[in-house]
């Protein structure tokens, strides 16, 4: 009953051979989204792979940058995706992660004149995965100044921001999309940075159930969707808040 809510399968490029073995040879070709973990050169290869698949369809690929220079890392992520895909495609979108380091800003703007998507890691392994509330209102408002879509990835398997069992500030997937509908209608980053962090689960429920279809949508072209190895976390708290119904 949830099918609409969730997006395509993602899947580390070093990991493709092992998907392919557990697929079903009757199956329906296999929408997969490509995190290209083998660096700039595997983009390439990552994309002939799910092309030479019969049981697996291309539905995005997503690329780290890497190295000292981001921008530098930037120019050389787009070129290789430009000669794999032939340019940005709304049907097979590409998003360049821009890490959390001095000269994000400027490889963002290059990635946004490429005409390519955006992504930033909001958690991960360790507690400094997890980017502070000013750097996601930062990322948010930079990505509508450049009108760059975006998503976030890791760390949002709940819908409102909250602390782990082992102490870690985790975000929210519900303050991500009501911070962006805030930034949209002109909030500043204090105000985007202040929603992003709020931890009352009702208010922060009642900023997305107030939204109009428009508005919705409006805040949904520009932050897509966001990545979690958990379905039902997410699914569960929609239903808890009241925001969606198995009806």
């Amino acid at each position: 009953w949830y099918a609409r809510l969730v997006g395509p399968f993602v899947c580390p490029a070093s990991r493709l051979d092992e998907l392919s073995a557990r697929l079903d040879l009757g199956s329906d070709p296999f929408g997969v989204t490509v995190v290209v973990d083998t660096g700039v050169g595997g983009i390439g290869p990552a994309v002939d792979v799910v092309a030479a698949e019969d049981r697996m369809v291309l539905r995005g690929i997503e690329v780290p940058l890497r190295g000292e220079s981001l921008t530098d890392s930037a120019t050389r992520s787009l070129t290789a995706l430009d000669a794999a895909l032939g340019g940005p495609d709304d049907e097979e979108p590409a998003y360049v992660e821009v890490p959390r380091r001095p000269g994000w800003r400027e490889a963002l703007e290059i990635v946004a004149d490429s005409g390519y998507r955006a992504k930033l890691r909001t958690g991960g392994a360790t507690p400094e995965d997890f980017p502070p509330e000013d750097h996601v209102a930062a990322f948010i408002l930079a990505c509508l100044d450049l009108d760059t879509p975006f998503k976030f990835t890791a760390g949002l398997h709940r819908a409102v921001r909250h602390t782990s069992s082992d102490g870690v500030e985790q975000h929210g997937f519900l303050n991500a999309l009501a911070a962006v509908a805030l930034a949209i209608n002109g909030a500043d980053a204090a105000e985007v940075a202040r929603v992003v962090a709020d931890r009352d689960s009702v208010a922060v429920a009642d900023l997305v159930r107030v939204l109009s279809v428009g508005e919705a949508a409006r805040v949904r072209r520009w932050f897509t969707s966001y990545g979690s190895c958990s379905i039902a976390e997410p699914v569960d708290d929609l239903l808890a808040l009241g925001l969606v119904s198995k009806e």
